[in-house]
This record gives structure tokens, sequence and C-alpha cells, in this order.
């Protein structure tokens, strides 16, 4: 499984949600929307953060872990 968190530089949930994945042990890569503008563009990010996996953007805003959970299942139901 490929999880990207796709945000800019000064994003305030960022943290959190990196500290969510981090808790249900799901390793991760953080694009810098800034370094990386072909990313952005390329899943049409306009707000931060955004959680790709698996190259599709499965949440647009910060999701709780619970919500995390539900889309992994649904992804990966052997997860």
């Amino acid at each position: 499984m490929d999880v990207k968190i796709i945000a800019t530089r000064d994003c305030t949930h960022r943290p959190n949600l990196e500290r969510e994945l981090r808790n249900l042990g799901i390793p991760y890569e953080f694009v810098c929307a800034e370094d990386h503008p072909e990313v952005a563009e390329r899943y049409h990010i306009r707000h931060s953060p955004n959680l790709v996996i698996d190259d599709e953007v499965v949440f647009r805003g910060q999701p709780s872990e619970a919500e995390i959970k539900e889309v992994l299942r649904r992804l990966k139901p052997d997860v």
C-alpha cells in the first residue's frame, strides 16, 4: 500500500494526520506541495492536507483515525 500525505509546508493539520498514521502503524511519504507542484496539479490539490492511498485521493482535509481505518478496510480488506 502506497500512502502519501500531500500538504503545504506550513499546514497546521499535517502533524495530526502524521500522528494518526503513525498510531495506526501505516508507513507514509510526505510530499510538500510547494516543492512538487506537478504532484499538486496531478491530484488537483487546492487545500491541505490530502491523503493519497494507492494513487487515489481518499481525503481532502483532516480525517480522524476512525475515518482512516474505515477507508483502509474498504480499500484493503486484508489490512
